[in-house]
């Protein structure tokens, strides 16, 4: 019998004993919410990527017979295929030769056909995108730079994907959002990707070995090294809204990177979306993955910080996680940042990926066990049991489709007072009571309504 299959059937068989201990919990009614949040966006993001390649200084620095690597990493990132495909058009009208290279550092279990198949669930193939993916894990060093560590200066070497080192031009498309490990001018963005995305495994765990509480020092000074050793004419840089529509399209000169990605990360945290709802005693997910967020639910959302680098976020008694996100292939980075989760959820976890970012990383506690539950109902009344703040008799909750998705989210019935009177909450429709199909799982409304 497989361990799985036993490990499933005794969290089953204790059903009974979880609901005498929980006998008394009552799961309140919900209603839907609407936040809304800053929603600028650009109306024809193709007419404006044109534009932006053929400002002075961007697709001009690519010379007829280049052989041009464009670098995409693994989080989906709002028009990427149409993006990728004009750019390989332009950079091919312009007599050079472009191809593709994955720039995700440990990601998709640090394998070459992993990071390929990564590509493809974000819209990015060959036949989509009409240039070679050449993915490989062979990453080489290009010199070595220095850090600040404990207040003395240690050596660091520097490393770039083969694939891309071996082409006349580096083009990374990117985007541009706050960090969910530490604070500082260039967090996940361009430098990250020159830095971790095409360090490959090997460069992501030469970085991360000096831990987050100096990478804001950490990836401007290997960037820099890269750059100054590196022929990047341009990068594109993309900075999205709450909605998941593009709100900002650049083409970055390579000698301004360093200037410019500040300016674009203060843009970046300002259409950062929220939960408009303080000291919660419990946040239901039902959904996480690295598709979504680095750390699989984003911490600048749930609070669920994973170290001391990113200072204080939402308050939260018990978080609760329901699934894994189909996107996220088995990776389940973020997990242990949760409280409670179900069987369902530790039957789809793949070790593999889980393990290599997490200690890739030196982040293990992302990918610690919960306490697992038999299903849906018992964690999310098992996460109501967990409080013991001032409000756990008539709980403060708030359930959503998953972090990258808060525009529409529900909240229970201690919390509509709020929502009232909240400028940027709406509430939507009747109260009702959260249904569970016959083996007690949640039948979700949210599914539904994204």
């Amino acid at each position: 019998m497989e361990p799985e299959f036993l490990f499933h059937q005794r969290i089953a068989s204790s059903v009974p004993s979880f609901d005498k201990m929980l006998g008394g919990i009552v799961i309140p009614r919900f209603r839907l919410a609407h936040q809304r949040f800053r929603a600028d966006r650009i109306n024809d993001v193709q007419a404006t990527l044109h534009s932006e390649l053929t400002r002075p200084g961007r697709l001009d620095a690519i010379k007829p017979g280049m052989r041009v690597a464009i670098a995409v990493g693994s989080r989906g990132i709002a028009n990427l295929t149409m993006i990728i495909r004009d750019l390989v058009t332009a950079v091919r009208q312009n007599g050079a030769e472009p191809f593709i290279v994955p720039g995700m550092g440990s990601h998709a279990g640090a394998t070459a056909e992993g990071q390929t198949q990564m590509l493809a669930s974000v819209g990015v193939s060959e036949a989509l995108c009409g240039a070679p993916i050449l993915s490989s894990m062979e990453a080489k060093p290009i010199g070595q730079t220095s850090v600040t560590v404990r207040g003395g200066k240690v050596a660091i070497p520097v490393f770039l994907d083969a694939n891309a080192l071996s082409a006349d031009a580096l083009v990374p498309v990117v985007r541009i959002k706050p960090h969910t490990a530490y604070r500082g001018p260039y967090e996940s963005g361009i430098c990250k990707m020159l830095v971790i995305g095409l360090g490959k495994h090997v460069g992501a765990m030469a970085y991360h070995k000096c831990g987050f509480g100096i990478f804001a020092e950490v990836i401007p000074t290997v960037a820099g090294s890269v750059l100054s050793r590196v022929n990047v004419p341009f990068t594109l840089a993309c900075v999205e809204n709450a909605q998941h529509e593009t709100a900002v399209l650049e083409a970055v000169p390579g000698n301004q990177i360093l200037a410019r990605e500040p300016e674009l990360l203060k843009i970046a945290f300002s259409f950062m979306g929220k939960i408009n709802f303080e000291n919660l005693d419990e946040l239901i997910v039902e959904e996480i993955g690295k598709d979504i967020s680095g750390d699989g639910m984003d911490p600048n959302i749930t609070g669920s910080y994973p170290n001391e680098f990113c200072g204080k976020g939402l308050s939260v008694e018990s978080r609760v996680v329901l699934g894994l996100s189909e996107g996220t292939h088995g990776s389940a980075v973020g997990l242990g940042m949760a409280d409670y989760t179900t069987v369902k959820t530790m039957l789809q976890v793949d070790p593999i990926p889980t393990y290599t970012n997490a200690m890739t990383s030196r982040a293990s506690c992302v990918a610690k066990l919960p306490l697992v539950m038999p299903d849906d109902l018992t964690a999310i009344r098992a996460g109501i049991f967990k409080s013991t703040s001032p409000t756990a008799d008539a709980p403060r909750i708030v359930k959503i489709r998953d972090t990258g998705n808060v525009n529409l989210i529900e909240i229970s019935e201690s919390l509509w007072s709020e929502a009232e009177v909240h400028p940027d909450v709406t509430l939507e429709g009747e109260a009702y009571e959260l249904g569970f199909d016959e083996n007690r799982m949640l039948i979700s409304r949210l599914r539904k309504q994204h």
